[in-house]
């Protein structure tokens, strides 16, 4: 035996030096040689080898050290790689690429390849030489060899591997593609379905090396990509906000998160019980769903914490990462964790955290709440982290999780010795040593091991303590076998919490059992390495019966206050009460019938074998491996009697026993396959189809099965539902009246349920989640049935989405409800052995299969034919090789009682005779063993091959050559194949003669078999590649039936192609399947309709099937190219773009320098074509670019098909119609009003006034703009005001011009956001009209407010105004301009402005599958610009006839040029947020880096160091020309002192679209016009002439100004201020004001309206290419562009961050009173104390400062007259405090830190020899804390707890405050209570003031404080 290792390369080393390697394993060590002066790289390519006596155990390390290799000193480590051994003892062979640790174990760049090999001894494994390490690349051979595995890293012993050491990978030969180790893997997110395999991607269920972004290469982190199909890559974010409330004295508190076995740790805050932190923290993972979901989140919070000791645990919260993602938006946000002590239950809480925990997976887009300054005071208890529902006061619970027995485990054999001493003794143990472990929030607890049983009993309870609701959704229970090598697990079951037990009002606590529950995992066939090993572990579907366990689970509330409560929460495990037999039910015997009609499809690698089909129900029927084949109930005799052996050894063929019954016959007859063409074989069966069939014994539990199935089969007609969508997208009539149908369907459903279970009550085997079960269902049930019936009478036309929603969720209840958690009969599985080895299975769940007498219980397949498809098991079924069928079985099951098996036959098709085994001759009962078939029916099917569209692209092109297969029973044809494309009309029909269908004509009729159809690319070698699957069933029609409407011809239908589970693509056919009869063929309808003469023998779909075509005209508007890519390594030069459709198309114009100008000369081109009638028949447009090369050749450079050209379609405006638009319907209302008094406008005209004053008049439309008000309006209001009288209402002082800045304009717009009611000024004389056209726009709110909501909002405003009706007048906002703050990019709100320009990617190279080819991004090849535009020919002859048409420009009119043209771009970045750490300290210095064009600015000397919230506020001006750079790209880089700055993510804006958009997003509109201040007008264009242009371009008549302050723009008035004040307060007469109002309200003008972009904000997330889908931060930014032949843009706006403004506090500490008295003196026993004062502003704790100590004070008074200095710096609007500080001595600059403001003031007494006592404490936030108390008496604890009202103040406002102030500490009860007073006085100054007016600290000069008496 010896170990080998190879040491191969280390890279990515810093600087240049001398390297060697030290291994070492068991003790021994080996040095590498000395590689002298490496660079990056040192190449040892080094083998050691240790010859071991003793085997490896799987916990043994390897340790691997780097040193820099020095001749004079010693070596120095560069870092350490450690590894444990279980991989290498469990494979003999790994290949590991990893990175290495230093010695703080953080991970550092420094990447090791190292390849380890154990060689056992002879005859273990086979026998290889040292020459052969991975020699071998034999990747795309796959391995048959059972000795290989594809199993991962079973996580089996975390405990087993050292807390430094790192995550391995290994590079296994039978990883079924060329995966090399490193290939960066992106993988498509598939939604996890219930039974879909999950299969991790990393080692030990996710322990990653979570990277920091140190330019570690991701691909070092996922295996080979084994699983795409189900993987996510999910991140977690967590920050840790501030902690309060926590329980100790004094203390150094630390917050650690941990997520599964990763673990982070925040800095350490000293001396407080109120820590602030706010840092972020992000994991990564790359694993399966199930188990990301599974792991547990640890928020603990530990005190005194540092390098020698790891501190005391205060308290900890925990959680699952599934109910984080359960959440909406994935997360939770700035919600308070409660923290409990895990150690002492009977304790209260510990104190709370305040975090964000978010949970990314893949795709996921977390919208964040906009993060604004946090001024909200906090309401813990109304934002606790917990999901909905859970009530903040959890307590404590005891889950008894209760094992009592297991039966039919498989074999296990791992030692060679059994079989030894079974030869040599005779001894036949059993060899399987069971334990159970359970896996529960976090903890995990395991019985005692069974030695030797295969029905092991073990009645014992595993404990755990949690709170109660657990916030963790699952329990694992898992079977494991003991080894001395490595446990295995056997099987594994979870419990998910939420099915068993219900939290409503009549809810019950969770319970479960004693019920069995089965295990299934994979097969059962012993191999040393199973390569299925994950199936046992609960990752995927299983394959095969493992075992089944009984358990049993119950919940016990504790009471804490019981003092003989033990309060640990460790988990326990004691004996359990053992239970009866009987108690999960009466044995019966059940009977498993199977019958298998057809067997097709079957793959051509196993077409050369015999094949047989085996079915078992658990171990019944298993002959190959069932081994221990559960015994049967037999008649009680005494122990060791002879018979039970016999019966067990027995074989089963041919046994007979009591009853003279048959035996089980579980397994159909060898039979060799025909070939039916080369991908597929069948079995010829004709008209002798065999038949299998199996007893069982089970306990009969079958009414559970039954009330599943009632509720499944409600479920399947709510099915119903995807027709009413279909009905909805397809815009077919009367969606609504199917919707009624279906909710009637539900009621009725619902009903009959409460009739079937009512009477089903008393049984004695039913457990307490029986009936809990079948209360909260008839409940659930009864309510759904009354609601569905009071839907149905509410379903109107317009109603009909709404109500769809609410259905289904009654369905996703109604599957929820149908799951059992207690499980009795185990699934079916039909397995296909071919040479008797297992190739490929079928699992069947047994309720499906269930008989009952009443129709509704029936389970869906039972007596039924069901089509089965075969796949591969485990992992084999994932990727490629999973797509293939393995085969299509027609297969009958029934499964009932014995007793009930008279009927067993029924639902088979009629016409056979049965054939008994000859044995059985006499007796009637015995079912056959196989059917002949003496009736069949002769048909012909007809498939109507139309079209299909959006096929997989699976050539390099980046198109296909597609062609389709269709299958039916054993025949199959193919279309023709049509090459580069991936929409072919095939219109082709394949006629498939003489089929012959066995049973009788009426059955085929309604129940017909199905079609296969599978499509394929055709590549140049002749190899196909399977592209997509499709099912369909055809129309009958039999003989005696006339061949027309409504049944035919059958019309075409869509077919959802899918490719594994990912939909690839639709298919437009038909099918039919006519009955031939007695005459022959001469009585099928004619095959007529024209035949393809050019074609050849194709025969097109016949005319009345094939659709109506009429003539349409496709106008293309060809604008310009943009971004493409080389092509085979040559660049593109002179492209031109092919559009195509239906056949016909255009070219466009050449362009003939790519590089010069990539616009289109001629813009617009038209084609005619024929394309059907009914538009969603209409074939995809194919744009396709081309590149014209020299000699006439051109390449194909990247294609498009624009599926759905309905958004494209053109449909002329119906004269004939009432109302031409909006306009004529407004002014129609207003008509009506015109003679009610006097009116001063023209009729017709919508006037919307902007000033607040404004007289209501009844004819208008009043468009009020929220928030904005004028200062002369201003003055009036406050008139008002005082003549009212109000004078308690407090004045908001208006803000000082001078003082505002563009920030305070971002900060008053977010306030505005975040509220939920929008607060404008809207006035409280609201007109209580019925019939006026008033609109009300609140800035905010969308659309116009209904008359009651009107009112309602009037009262509240008004009560808002006069300050009554609440008890505190509520804060009137300052009035500020305000801009629009959007949470996201500005393209998603303005439909990414593609008004008139589309952009269209061009896509190249295969698609993206696990395998070869890539992600839709990587396929983008470059993009199209332009439109199209399509209309039925002729069109109405007055579109032609307006003013202005010009014919060459078709339908786009008024296209602006798209010549060249120079734009100034000016980019203004405010700030990031939420950046992905990129540094080993988990912060990152980031800084902004933006490129367009050829320019490339990077902004890097403005680094912002260890922040990952930078505030920026700078502006970038860039010159560039469109369309030639029109891409902008502004990414977020983290600088480094050595080496390359590392990208942290980025965003791409494309300028073009932006800039000739009609939403105008060249210069945001601001809300009002000014020409100095904060809000000075930004775009060169004044709004009158922005309004002048767009009525000439959009041909409106107007603007007519005049008189003042109105304008008119068509049939619209605006009114609005006259006047406009200058810096020096001059008033000058403006239309401004007016102009800016039509142009905010632009998108009511008619025809050409728009919105108009606003002055805003956006927020867009940064992408980083290396970690594709998930966000890595968000950066607020907005965009100007302005045309260089314009008038030039002032200068840019100045959005630098405020500076902090520097003040000082002074505190003087005058007295403190009734302070505790700690020490006895020692002579006469009084109590006393040494009182001194410490002070400190938060964050500052190192600058704390002392009073003298005020010695023996006996009655707990001091006097001190002492005064503390605080200098700080302060932000006024985010009210934070800004310090910045160096982290640590090796930190190369300061770290800016922003915290609140918060004084602490703490009393303790001193000690001369010992630690000073801490006695208590108050913490004053400065902004609002209680007022001081004039006296000492008046001063109370409940000042400070805030029991009771207090006046808050703030010491920015008053300056100076002085008073008395509680102390508190906790006692031993964790309750408060007071500790002393002091009174202080605190007074505030900026600095300038504290220059002009020193003081001395202490009682130092200058005004120094007398000392005390």
């Amino acid at each position: 035996m010896a170990l080998l290792v190879h040491l191969k390369t280390v890279s990515e080393l810093r600087g240049r030096g001398d390297r060697i390697a030290k291994v070492t394993f068991r003790g021994q060590a080996f040095y590498s040689r000395v590689l002298e002066n490496c660079e990056d790289v040192a190449d040892f390519d080094e083998t050691f080898r240790w010859p071991v006596a003793s085997s490896l155990d799987s916990s043994e390390i390897l340790e691997i050290q780097i040193f820099s290799y020095s001749k004079v000193f010693s070596n120095k480590l560069i870092g350490t790689f450690r590894m444990v051994l279980q991989k290498v003892v469990e494979e003999k062979h790994v290949e590991v690429t990893d990175t290495l640790m230093d010695d703080n174990n953080a991970v550092i760049k420094t990447v090791l390849c190292v390849e380890v090999r154990y060689q056992a001894t002879d005859g273990m494994v086979g026998s290889w030489d040292d020459g052969d390490f991975l020699g071998d690349e034999s990747f795309h051979e796959e391995e048959k060899d059972s000795q290989e595995t594809d199993g991962l890293l079973p996580g089996s012993r975390p405990s087993s591997r050292t807390p430094g050491e790192k995550s391995f990978r290994r590079a296994g030969r039978s990883v079924f593609s060329a995966m090399k180790l490193g290939k960066n893997r992106p993988h498509k997110e598939e939604p996890q379905r219930q039974d879909e395999p999950a299969v991790l991607e990393m080692e030990d269920l996710g322990r990653l090396a979570i990277r920091l972004g140190d330019g570690l290469d991701p691909d070092s982190v996922s295996l080979a990509s084994v699983t795409a199909l189900t993987t996510n890559v999910s991140n977690k974010r967590v920050t840790v906000i501030e902690a309060r409330q926590l329980v100790g004295l004094n203390m150094d508190p630390v917050v650690c998160v941990e997520v599964g076995d990763d673990k982070k740790c925040t800095s350490m805050k000293e001396s407080t019980n109120c820590p602030y932190y706010n840092e972020y923290f992000v994991f990564d993972f790359h694993v399966s769903p199930d188990v990301m979901f599974d792991k547990i989140i640890k928020i603990s919070v530990i005190h005194s914490k540092n390098l020698l000791r790891s501190g005391t645990l205060v308290g900890s919260f925990k959680m699952d990462v599934g109910t984080v993602y359960s959440q909406p938006e994935h997360q939770f946000h700035h919600k308070w964790a409660i923290l409990s002590d895990p150690d002492d239950i009977s304790a209260g809480l510990k104190g709370y955290v305040k975090c964000d925990v978010a949970v990314v997976g893949k795709g996921d887009n977390i919208k964040t709440p906009h993060k604004a300054n946090e001024t909200e005071e906090d309401d813990i208890e109304g934002n606790l982290l917990l999901p909905e529902g859970v009530p903040p006061e959890r307590q404590w619970a005891r889950f008894y999780v209760k094992i009592y027995r297991a039966e039919g485990l498989p074999r296990m054999n791992t030692s060679l010795m059994a079989n030894v001493k079974k030869a040599f003794i005779g001894e036949n143990k059993d060899l399987v040593d069971p334990y159970v472990q359970v896996f529960f929030a976090g903890q995990k607890g395991k019985t005692s091991v069974q030695k030797s049983s295969y029905e092991p009993l073990w009645n014992e309870q595993v404990v755990f303590t949690d709170l109660f609701p657990p916030l963790c959704k699952r329990v694992k229970v898992q079977i494991r076998d003991s080894d001395k090598v490595n446990d295995m697990a056997i099987g594994t079951h979870f419990i998910d919490l939420r099915k068993i037990s219900n939290d409503g009002d009549k809810g019950f606590l969770p319970t479960l059992g004693p019920a069995w529950v089965n295990m299934y995992g994979s097969t059962r066939n012993y191999t040393l390495l199973d390569e299925h090993q994950d199936l046992n572990e609960g990752l995927g579907e299983g394959v095969s019966f493992r075992a089944r366990l009984m358990l049993g689970l119950a919940v016990e509330i504790l009471d804490t206050s019981n003092p003989e409560l033990t309060s640990s929460t460790e988990v326990q495990v004691e004996p359990a009460t053992p239970v009866s037999e009987s108690c999960t039910g009466k044995m019966e015997e059940f009977f498993l019938f199977g019958a298998f009609l057809e067997a097709s499809m079957i793959d051509r690698k196993n077409g050369d074998k015999p094949i047989t089909f085996e079915v078992t129900i658990g171990n019944y029927g298993n002959e190959v491996d069932g081994l221990s084949r559960p015994q049967r109930p037999r008649p009680r005799k005494e122990p060791g009697d002879e018979e039970e052996v016999d019966l067990i050894q027995n074989s089963s063929e041919d046994e007979a026993d009591e009853g003279g019954d048959l035996a089980s016959v579980s397994s159909t007859p060898p039979m060799r396959p025909q070939i039916t063409d080369r991908n597929y074989f069948h079995l010829p069966y004709l008209d002798r189809k065999p038949c299998v069939y199996i007893k069982s014994w089970w306990p009969d539990q079958r009414r559970r099965l039954y009330n599943a199935n009632i509720m499944d089969h409600i479920a399947d007609k709510e099915e119903g539902l995807n027709d009413v969508q279909e009905m909805i997208k397809t815009e077919k009539s009367y969606p609504e009246r199917r919707l009624r149908g279906v909710l009637e369907e539900l009621s009725c459903g619902c009903y009959r349920f409460l009739s079937l279970t009512d009477k089903d009550q008393g049984h004695a085997s039913r457990t307490r989640l029986d009936r809990e079960r079948l209360k909260s269902c008839l409940r659930e049930l009864e309510s759904m049935g009354q609601q569905a019936k009071t839907l149905r009478a509410q379903v109107k036309k317009h109603t009909v989405r709404d109500k769809l929603r609410l259905c289904q969720s009654f369905l996703q209840q109604l599957r929820f409800l149908a799951d059992e958690p207690q499980h009795s009969v185990p699934d079916v599985f039909i397995w296909m052995l071919s040479n008797n080895k297992r190739v490929a299975y079928a699992r069947v769940p047994s309720k499906d299969l269930l008989f009952s007498a009443v129709e509704e219980e029936l389970g869906k397949d039972c007596a039924k034919v069901k089509t089965l498809f075969l796949k591969l098991p485990g992992k084999r079924g994932f990727g490629s090789a999973g797509w293939t069928v393995q085969a299509k079985l027609e297969l009958y099951l029934w499964l009932g009682l014995s007793k009930h098996r008279k009927d067993f036959l029924c639902g088979l098709p009629c016409g056979f005779e049965e054939v008994k085994a000859a044995q059985g001759l006499g007796l009637h009962s015995f079912p056959p063993i196989s059917l002949v078939y003496t009736k069949k029916q002769a048909f012909q099917l007809r498939a109507h091959m139309y079209q299909a569209r959006s096929l997989f692209a699976a050539d390099s092109s980046g198109l296909s050559d597609p062609f389709a297969r269709v299958f039916f029973i054993n025949q199959s044809q193919c279309t023709e194949v049509l090459n580069e494309t991936l929409c072919p009309t095939w219109d082709q029909m394949l006629v498939f003669d003489n089929l012959e269908l066995y049973g009788e004509a009426h059955e085929l009729r309604n129940d017909p078999p199905i079609i296969v159809i599978e499509i394929y690319d055709q590549d140049t070698m002749g190899k196909t590649d399977f592209m997509g699957r499709t099912f369909a069933k055809p129309l009958v029609k039999m003989a005696d039936e006339a061949y027309c409407p409504p049944r035919f011809p059958p019309q075409l239908e869509y077919f959802q192609i899918y490719r594994g589970t990912a939909t690839a693509g639709d298919l437009l056919a038909a099918f039919e399947l006519l009955q031939i009869g007695p005459a022959g063929k001469a009585d099928l309808p004619p095959i007529s309709g024209p035949v393809d003469m050019d074609r050849g023998p194709v025969m097109p779909v016949p005319v009345g099937i094939r659709p109506v075509l009429s003539k349409y005209r496709i106008e293309v508007l060809f604008w310009g190219l943009r971004d493409l890519k080389r092509v085979n390594l040559a660049q593109v030069d002179r492209p031109r773009v092919d559009i195509e459709c239906a056949g016909k198309g255009v070219q466009s114009s050449l362009i003939h320098n790519y590089k010069k100008n990539p616009n289109f000369s001629t813009l617009v081109k038209w084609f005619e074509v024929d394309l059907p009638e009914n538009e969603l028949l209409h074939p995809p447009l194919n744009i396709r670019v081309v590149d014209c090369r020299a000699f006439g050749r051109y390449t194909l450079v990247g294609s498009h098909a624009v599926s759905s050209l309905r958004r494209f379609i053109y449909r002329p405006p119906d004269r004939s119609a009432p109302s031409r638009n909006t306009a004529v319907s407004l002014l129609r209302g207003g008509r009506v009003l015109c003679n009610r008094g006097p009116s001063s406008h023209p009729t017709g005209e919508v006037v919307v006034s902007m000033e607040l004053e404004a007289p209501v008049k009844k004819l208008e439309t009043v468009v009020k703009l929220g928030a904005v008000r004028h200062a002369a309006d201003e003055e009036k209001e406050k008139k008002k005001k005082k003549k009212k009288g109000n004078s308690e209402e407090p004045e908001e002082e208006e803000p000082d011009e001078s003082m505002l800045d563009w920030w305070s304009k971002y900060f008053a717009s977010i306030d505005t956001m975040k509220e939920v009611r929008p607060q404008g000024c809207a006035p409280s004389f609201l007109p209580q009209t019925d019939h006026g056209l008033l609109f009300w726009f609140w800035p905010g709110l969308k659309g116009p407010m209904k008359g009651k909501e009107k009112t309602k909002a009037a009262k509240e405003e008004k009560k808002k105004r006069t300050g009554q009706g609440s008890e505190a007048p509520e804060k009137k906002k300052p009035k500020i301009d305000e801009l629009k703050v959007y949470p996201k990019e500005l393209e998603s709100e303005f439909d990414n402005f593609e008004d008139w320009l589309h952009t269209f990617n061009l896509l190249r190279g295969k698609t993206g599958d696990d395998e070869d080819g890539c992600t839709e991004e990587e396929r983008i090849v470059g993009r199209f610009k332009g439109s199209l535009c399509m209309y039925k020919v002729p069109l109405p002859e007055d579109v032609s006839r307006e003013a202005g048409y010009d014919p060459t420009y078709g339908m786009f009119q008024g296209i602006p040029s798209n010549d060249p043209i120079n734009v100034l771009v000016r980019v203004y970045v405010v700030r990031a947020t939420d950046l992905h750490p990129a540094d080993i300290n988990g912060k990152a210095d980031p800084y902004i880096a933006i490129r367009l064009g050829k320019t490339d600015i990077r902004d890097k000397e403005n680094y912002i160091s260890k922040q990952l919230n930078p505030v920026f506020g700078k502006s970038f001006d860039i010159e560039a020309s469109f369309p030639m750079e029109s891409m902008l790209t502004v990414a977020v880089y983290d600088w480094d002192l050595v080496g390359t700055d590392d990208l942290i993510g980025e965003t791409k804006i494309d300028l073009e679209n932006r800039f000739y958009s009609k939403h105008r997003a060249t210069c945001g509109i601001a809300q009002t016009y000014s020409i100095h201040g904060y809000n000075i007008w930004r775009d060169p264009m004044k709004p009158s002439q922005i309004l002048t242009r767009l009525c000439k371009e959009g041909k409106v008549d107007g603007p007519h100004f005049g008189p003042p302050g109105r304008v008119k723009v068509s049939n619209h008035v605006f009114t609005g201020p006259s006047e406009i004040e200058d810096e020096n307060g001059q008033r000058k007469p403006t239309e401004e004001h007016v102009a800016l109002c039509a142009l905010r309200h632009w998108e009511d003008i008619p025809r050409v309206g728009c919105r108009l972009v606003p002055e805003h904000v956006e927020t867009r997330p940064l992408l980083n290419p290396d970690k594709p889908g998930i966000e890595q931060g968000r950066l607020e930014l907005w965009v100007d562009m302005f045309p260089m032949d314009m008038p030039a843009p002032g200068t840019p706006l100045d959005i630098s961050p405020r500076k902090p403004k520097k003040y000082e506090l002074r505190v003087i500490v005058w007295n403190t009173d009734e302070v505790v008295l700690e020490d006895d003196d020692f002579f006469t026993g009084e109590k006393s104390s040494d009182i001194f004062v410490r002070g400190w502003l938060k964050g500052q704790q190192e600058d704390k400062q002392d009073t003298d100590v005020h010695y023996h004070s006996l009655t707990g008074e001091g006097n001190f007259n002492w005064r503390y200095l605080f200098p700080f710096d302060y932000l006024a609007a985010e009210e934070k405090i800004v310090i910045s500080k160096k982290e640590s001595m090796f930190s190369w600059d300061e770290t800016e830190y922003k915290i609140p403001a918060r004084l602490t003031l703490q009393i303790w007494d001193a000690d001369h020899f010992s630690a000073d006592d801490f006695l208590g404490a108050i913490e004053l936030d400065l902004n609002r804390f209680p007022r001081g108390a004039k006296t000492a008496k008046q001063c109370t604890m409940e000042m400070a707890t805030g029991e009771v009202d207090v006046p808050l103040v703030s010491i920015f406002k008053q300056k100076r405050v002085k008073g008395w102030w509680p102390l508190l500490a906790r006692n031993e009860n964790d309750e408060f209570e007071l500790t002393g007073k002091v009174e202080a006085e605190l007074h505030l100054l900026t600095a300038e003031e504290a220059e002009k007016n020193p003081v001395g600290l202490a009682r130092n000069e200058p005004e120094p404080l007398e000392k005390p008496k």
